[in-house]
């Protein structure tokens, strides 16, 4: 098995695509503004180009007694209470990892990294 890939529920998948599907899960979540904190690179990125980092640094996923753990870092909009907000991160990527991969969810473990304002 590569470095690159978790073996869940009798197949090999890539962590890309579970990656994906957990950032795309989380953003879809109103109050979250992107997957990813506030970090210098993503900054840098941002400034000197027109696209973001990807979700690769912001989204972890290893497999634990035939469970998936996985571990999101969020930038989310102030005003939205944080125990809410990553309760409901953690039930839509669970329920994104079922339909898609169908794998049992051990535990989704949010980070909120950035706060944004909005502009007044």
């Amino acid at each position: 098995m590569a470095e690159n890939e978790l073996q869940i529920s009798g197949i090999s998948i890539s962590k890309g695509i579970v990656k994906a599907i957990v950032a795309r899960a989380a953003e879809k979540v109103e109050g979250v503004v992107r997957v990813g904190g506030n970090d210098i690179a993503s900054s840098l990125v941002r400034v000197f180009t027109s696209r973001s980092m990807t979700p690769d640094s912001s989204v972890d996923a290893d497999v634990v007694d035939g469970k998936l753990h996985v571990d999101v870092h969020l930038a989310v909009f102030y005003g939205y209470p944080f125990t809410k907000l990553a309760a409901a991160v953690r039930e839509a990527v669970a329920v994104a990892i079922a339909s898609q991969i169908g794998a049992e969810v051990g535990s989704v473990d949010v980070s909120i990294d950035s706060l944004v304002f909005p502009k007044e």
